[in-house]
């Protein structure tokens, strides 16, 4: 049974959801400040994370930060903030869905299933280096210099999608389509923005060695000299 740790100070707002997640066979968390979602997110190792913006004490945003600079692990923000500016900022920062409230359960209940969709096994494929790049296709892992990099598990298939089809070119859609699924229901700008994670990821990556390329009004492609 998968752990979902909701933090969220509203407290009928986080009974509600905790109920629909039970009915759907997870276990439930709940954190209602900032302090204490850290503490629980450290003794839990939850599956995925339901993180609210505001909140007392320390923030969503800073909780995420706080997450994703020792996991990958799902979250999805949960906020009264409907302005794509702070969309957006969830996203660049490493979230992997928005909901704004207000929210029906059951969608947030779908959002959770979508997110917790792992990769599939990619077929046919094992480990590819690429200079100082390894990548572990069964193990999902991505090292460079020995020195594993961190993906959210969003961003983690996008990229492995990319590498299994070198020199290949495919647009934002191509890319939601065959890597998150056609339930996604986000903006096709979340792509975007996870091609600049990924590159961050990879900033000490050197362009001899290979890169993400963008080919204005076509899309995206992973150029890279196996070795």
């Amino acid at each position: 049974m998968k752990t979902i740790l909701i933090v969220e100070d509203e407290i009928t707002i986080s009974r509600v959801l905790k109920a629909y997640l039970e009915k759907a066979q997870f276990h439930v968390e709940q954190a209602f400040t900032g302090d204490e979602a850290i503490a629980k997110y450290d003794a839990l190792n939850p599956s995925l994370v339901l993180l609210d913006v505001m909140l007392p004490g320390k923030s969503g945003w800073d909780i995420l930060a706080n997450i994703r600079s020792k996991s990958a692990c799902p979250v999805i923000m949960l906020t009264a903030l409907g302005q794509i500016n702070h969309k957006l900022t969830g996203l660049n920062t490493g979230a992997d869905d928005y909901i704004t409230k207000p929210f029906n359960a059951e969608e947030v209940v779908a959002r959770v299933h979508a997110v917790l969709r792992r990769p599939a096994i990619i077929e046919g494929y094992d480990v590819k280096y690429f200079g100082g790049l390894k990548v572990d296709f069964r193990a999902h892992t991505v090292t460079l210099h020995g020195i594993e990099l961190s993906f959210t598990p969003r961003d983690l298939a996008l990229f492995l999608f990319l590498v299994q089809h070198p020199n290949q070119t495919f647009t934002r859609e191509q890319l939601i389509e065959q890597v998150w699924g056609m339930d996604y229901e986000g903006s096709d700008r979340a792509v975007d923005l996870a091609i600049k994670r990924i590159r961050r990821a990879l900033e000490n990556w050197p362009v001899t060695e290979g890169e993400i390329r963008t080919l204005r009004g076509l899309g995206y492609q992973f150029v890279a000299y196996e070795k």
